[in-house]
């Protein structure tokens, strides 16, 4: 068995050592039409479903997911008031986990190579489906394929790319990334998605190797690089349209909330060292000032001047506007290189 991991891991890397090769089958040739460039979509080796999806997900309690350090990595979601944790070490293997909360269906999904996840409703063509691996990249980015109509859809364009849903986006659930510890801390009674997936797989290690540490290594290069910041510094990316702004954890480190305006429209962008993420804010939310909890055994993310709670999710737990929502961004934590392949000249926020 340990020999078979191996060799599995082996040629996963192998697989994906290329950098020029374009799909083996010439796209053009299988499908009718891409809204992508089908000379820049690559065959990652695996081929379809060769990264198998997890379809049907078990979930451990937080005290049984000894498997877990504090610093993990993490990729949660709150769904009808349950919440889970699906761990990156499970995700590096598998990337796509067709998943259901109290009649709420979705997909999660994480690309290890451009470090994003999303997730989003288990649909295509209005009807109820599951998401699998395609085997393609397109700037060494996932993208996966609806069981229900065989479309392909950009992760990190949220969009289908090819197929009779060309260019359908989906729609998205709020996750938030973060490590294991601070996810706990907020959420203590999530449940964890079990390393009994139905494969066996070296969970404890990567199958990509030193990739996400390695600044400069590359599996897959995408068409543009930018400069302006590490290739594989960890940002939180608000995306609007074609277009996007950034936040480093720098801005963060000590807890801090920042109202901040990009494309004619006003957020709250909020962190600390473990997390950043953010909300649109509208009508009288603008008149607020907010601050980051410093308790950080609570779940309670934030306050604000009128005394109001809120949730790491923006859903306000106590005060005088219990029981509302911020407005969630359109956002993702990812490797900056990806960003600005995908949205080019991405702006960078500067602290005033």
């Amino acid at each position: 068995m340990k020999n078979y991991i191996l060799l599995f891991s082996l040629f996963m890397l192998l697989s994906c050592s290329t950098t020029s090769d374009s799909v083996g089958t010439n796209p053009g040739d299988v499908f009718t039409e891409w809204n992508i460039p089908v000379d820049q979509i690559r065959d990652g080796g695996p081929g379809k479903d060769g990264i198998p999806s997890i379809d049907n997900p078990q979930f451990i309690n937080a005290n049984d997911a000894t498997f877990l350090s504090e610093n993990d990595l993490i990729v949660g979601i709150v769904q009808n008031g349950e919440a889970r944790a699906y761990p990156h070490i499970i995700l590096d293997w598998h990337e796509v986990i067709n998943d259901e909360i109290n009649g709420s269906f979705f997909t999660l999904n994480y690309c290890p190579l451009t470090g994003t996840a999303f997730a989003w409703e288990s649909a295509s063509n209005n009807e109820r489906t599951t998401f699998g691996v395609s085997g393609l990249l397109y700037n060494a980015n996932l993208i996966m394929y609806d069981r229900n109509t065989d479309s392909n859809w950009s992760q990190l364009q949220l969009e289908c790319v090819n197929g009779v849903l060309i260019n359908e986006k989906p729609k998205l659930y709020s996750v938030i990334e973060t490590d294991w510890n601070t996810w706990q801390s907020l959420y203590p009674n999530t449940q964890v998605l079990s390393l009994e997936t139905g494969f066996s797989r070296n969970y404890g290690v990567s199958p990509y190797g030193d990739y996400a540490t390695n600044n400069n290594r590359f599996i897959f290069r995408p068409e543009i690089t930018n400069p302006a910041l590490p290739n594989k510094e960890r940002i939180y990316a608000i995306i609007d349209g074609d277009k996007s702004k950034v936040y480093q954890f720098s801005d963060f480190s000590n807890g801090k909330a920042i109202v901040d305006s990009f494309n004619n429209k006003d957020y709250l962008i909020y962190g600390n060292s473990d997390l950043i993420y953010g909300f649109e804010l509208e009508g009288d939310y603008s008149n607020l000032t907010f601050e980051v909890n410093s308790d950080n055994n609570s779940e309670v993310f934030f306050t604000d001047n009128e005394n109001n709670k809120w949730s790491v999710f923006g859903k306000a737990i106590e005060g005088p506007r219990t029981g509302e929502s911020l407005t969630p961004v359109k956002s993702v934590m990812s490797y900056w290189f990806a960003i600005a392949a995908f949205y080019p000249n991405p702006e960078i926020y500067a602290a005033p």
